[in-house]
């Protein structure tokens, strides 16, 4: 998908070189944004940003997204390039799993602090430039088919996830007369480096083949198979757009129909 809908805005991505993150950035670019590619890998930015046009991309390295100080030096640098930021995608991440009865306090904290204050901190930064926007204006916060259900071994990151739709509710509502909207995105199991890790972590804890763990995870997808990272980006790029100004307050799962939402 390609023109120039959003020709002129400025958009911030976090955690924008894992694999939902760059296909995030890819149609948010081609659709005429200016991008921000924030992350902690500066290398890997840097691979992403060669791979596009140039005058409508910068990075932040170094963006720690449970680091308030961190995020304010990104957000100054993030304005120094584009200017302000009207469009927010908190798509930064982890899903560590462990047993409940095996989980430290540790953590739960360190997914907590991840997945879902990190959205709390990077909005706040950010909420000012938004609001400026008005209508425009659009927070877009990635969460996971585990904010809307629970799934075995990953309490941590159901219950992080949890609370990024509850608060993408809540700041919809207040939000929702200045015309900007806050939605959440909800991937099943997705076709990423980090499922690949989970795969590899499951091959190596239980001697299953990758092709059946895989096999696997695709059948809590009623459509046999994974998410694609595109898919995902598809749903962020129709969020983002000024055909989109009446949807707020959503957790909108793309799932291939493993959970419903209504």
């Amino acid at each position: 998908m390609t023109g120039t809908s959003l020709a002129g805005r400025h958009a911030l991505v976090t955690g924008a070189s894992g694999g939902i993150g760059q296909a995030i950035v890819r149609r948010l670019v081609a659709a005429g944004a200016n991008v921000t590619l924030a992350g902690r890998n500066g290398e890997r930015l840097e691979a992403l940003k060669a791979s596009l046009p140039p005058a409508q991309v910068r990075t932040i390295a170094g963006f720690d997204v449970t680091d308030a100080q961190a995020i304010a030096r990104g957000a100054e640098a993030a304005r120094a390039g584009f200017g302000p930021v009207s469009i927010l995608v908190n798509n930064a991440g982890e899903a560590p799993s462990a047993p409940f009865d095996r989980m430290t306090p540790d953590f739960w904290n360190q997914v907590l602090a991840v997945d879902l204050t990190s959205v709390f901190l990077v909005t706040q930064a950010f909420l000012a430039d938004i609001k400026a926007h008005g209508q425009g204006g659009r927070i877009i916060n990635v969460a996971s088919t585990a904010g809307l259900a629970g799934y075995r071994y990953v309490s941590a990151y159901a219950a992080a996830k949890h609370g990024v739709v509850g608060l993408t509710r809540s700041l919809a509502l207040e939000l929702a007369r200045s015309g900007v909207t806050v939605n959440a995105v909800c991937p099943g199991f997705t076709d990423t480096p980090l499922i690949a890790r989970a795969v590899d972590a499951i091959v190596a804890k239980t001697g299953r083949s990758d092709d059946d763990t895989r096999a696997e995870l695709a059948k809590a997808n009623p459509q046999g198979r994974l998410v694609e990272p595109d898919e995902v980006a598809d749903t962020v790029l129709w969020l983002s757009q000024p055909g989109a100004s009446a949807i707020t307050g959503q957790a909108i799962a793309v799932a291939g129909g493993e959970v419903m939402t209504g």
